[in-house]
C-alpha cells in the first residue's frame, strides 16, 4: 500500500477511536502504528518514525509545561475573571457581543486556553443573557469567535509549537496575526452574531450583577502577569534581546502572584496549571508519533500535486495543511503540531518565511478545530448547557470565523512578503 494511503488510514483510525471516546493520545499512537505498517514500513521503521516525530515536539512540550505557571496563576487567583469582568463593564450591556468577544479574545491572547477562556467568561455571559434575553447559542458563538481571534496571537501551545517547528521567533509569529485577529473580532461581532435572530430584550426584576469582585484581585494586579509576559516576549523584536518563552511565561506568572499578594497560592496555582498542560503535553506526544509517520510518507508530495492541479500557489500549503490537520484532530494544538511538523520543510522550501509559515498554519488550524470528535466541542457546549443538536448548529459559523482568520493571515503574507 502507498505510504500516503497508509498515513491517511492512520489518521482515519485515530479519528474513529477519538470519536469512540478512546484516549486521544493512545488513539493517535495506534493510528500512527497502523498507518506506518499499512504504508509499507517494517515494525522497526514505524517505531523509528514515531520516535523521531516525538523528538520533534520535545522542546515544545517543555515550553508548554512551563506555560502552566502563567495559566494556573491567571485562573486560580481569579485574575482571569477580574479581567473579563472589567472588559464587560467597560463596554457596557449595549455592546454585549463586543464585550464578550473581546474578553475571551484577551484571555486567550495572554495565554489562557481557549476552552478555559470560554469557561471563564461563560458565567458572566449567561448572567447577562438572562437579563437581556439574548439566546445562549449566540452568546457562546461570540465567545468562541473571540477566543479563536486571541488564539492566533497568543503564547498558547498551538503558537509555540508552530513557531518551534518552523524555527521562528514566538513573538514575531504572535504579532504577524494581530491584524487578522482584529478583523476576525469585528467579523464575529458585526457579521456572524447577526445571523442569529435576537429576541426582544426582557429585563429581569432581580438585578443581577456581573460578578462579585470582592473575592477577586484588583484589576491592576490581575494585569501584571500577562503584561510582564508580553513585555518579555516583545523584547526581541523591540530591543533585540531574546527571552525564551520557557522563561517569559513562568516569570510573568510569578510576578503576577507577587503583585496580587497571593504567594500562598503559588503551589496550588502551579499544580493546577501543570495538570492542565500535562494533558496537552501527552496529546502532543501522540501527535508527534503520527507526525513522524506523515513526514516519512509521500502525503506532502500528493498535496503539492493537488495544489498544482487546482492552480493554487504552493504557499497555500501552510494554511491548507493547518485546516486539514485541525479537521483530523479537532484540535488547534494537535492540528498546528501535525501541520507544522509534517510540512514546515516543504513550506520553507517554496520561499515562505518561517514567521509567516507558522502564522498561516496557526490560523488555518482554527478553521475546523471545533468538530465533535474533539474535547472543545463538548466542553464549550456543556458549560453553556446546550444540547448536542444546538451545539452542532454553531459549527458552520465557527468554521466561517476560522476561514476569515485564515484568509486574512494569507492576504497579510502576500502584502508583507
Amino acid at each position: 500500500m502507498d505510504s500516503t494511503v497508509g498515513a491517511l488510514l492512520g489518521l482515519l483510525v485515530a479519528i474513529g477511536l477519538i470519536i469512540k471516546k478512546v484516549s486521544p493520545a493512545y488513539s493517535l499512537i495506534l493510528g500512527a502504528l497502523i498507518g506506518g505498517l499499512a504504508g509499507g514500513l517494517s515494525l522497526e521503521e514505524v517505531v523509528a518514525s514515531m520516535t523521531e516525530g516525538v523528538k520533534g515536539v520535545s522542546s515544545a512540550v517543555l515550553r508548554i509545561l512551563t506555560a502552566g505557571v502563567l495559566s494556573g496563576v491567571l485562573i486560580k487567583t481569579g485574575a482571569a475573571m477580574t479581567i473579563s469582568n472589567a472588559i464587560i463593564r467597560f463596554w457596557g450591556e449595549k455592546r454585549v457581543y463586543l464585550a464578550l468577544a473581546f474578553a475571551t479574545m484577551l484571555l486567550c491572547a495572554v495565554g489562557v486556553f481557549i476552552d478555559v477562556a470560554v469557561i471563564t467568561v461563560a458565567p458572566v455571559a449567561l448572567s447577562i443573557g438572562r437579563r437581556l434575553g439574548v439566546p445562549t447559542p449566540q452568546l457562546l458563538l461570540v465567545m468562541i469567535g473571540g477566543g479563536k481571534c486571541g488564539n492566533i496571537i497568543s503564547p498558547n501551545p498551538n503558537t509555540i509549537i508552530a513557531a518551534e517547528n518552523f524555527g521562528a521567533d514566538l513573538s514575531s509569529v504572535m504579532f504577524a496575526n494581530v491584524v487578522p485577529a482584529l478583523i476576525g473580532l469585528l467579523f464575529t461581532v458585526f457579521v456572524i452574531a447577526r445571523f442569529f435572530p435576537v429576541p426582544e430584550r426582557r429585563v429581569h426584576s432581580d438585578c443581577e450583577t456581573v460578578a462579585d469582585d470582592r473575592t477577586l484581585p484588583p484589576l491592576w494586579s490581575s494585569l501584571v502577569a500577562p503584561v510582564v509576559t508580553i513585555l518579555l516576549l516583545a523584547l526581541r523584536p523591540l530591543c533585540g534581546i531574546t527571552v525564551d518563552p520557557l522563561i517569559a511565561l513562568p516569570v510573568g506568572g510569578l510576578c503576577g502572584l507577587l503583585c496580587m499578594k497571593q504567594w500562598k497560592n503559588a503551589l496550588p496555582s502551579i499544580e493546577f496549571g501543570l495538570q492542565k498542560m500535562s494533558v496537552i503535553a501527552v496529546l502532543l506526544i501522540g501527535t508527534g508519533t503520527i507526525a513522524g509517520v506523515i513526514q516519512d510518507s509521500t502525503l506532502k508530495d500528493h498535496i503539492l500535486v493537488l495544489l498544482d492541479h487546482i492552480s493554487v500557489g504552493k504557499e497555500l500549503i501552510a494554511p491548507v495543511s493547518g485546516i486539514l490537520m485541525s479537521a483530523a484532530t479537532a484540535s488547534t494544538t494537535a492540528g498546528a503540531t501535525l501541520a507544522s511538523a509534517s510540512f514546515a520543510d516543504t513550506i520553507l522550501a517554496v520561499g515562505v518565511s518561517s514567521v509567516w509559515g507558522a502564522a498561516m498554519v496557526n490560523a488555518g488550524s482554527t478553521v475546523l478545530d471545533h468538530l465533535p470528535h474533539g474535547s472543545f466541542f463538548h466542553a464549550t457546549g456543556g458549560v453553556c448547557e446546550l444540547s448536542f443538536k444546538e451545539r452542532m448548529k454553531l459549527i458552520p459559523y465557527e468554521s466561517l470565523i476560522g476561514a476569515v482568520l485564515t484568509l486574512c493571515s494569507t492576504l497579510m503574507y502576500w502584502i508583507c512578503r
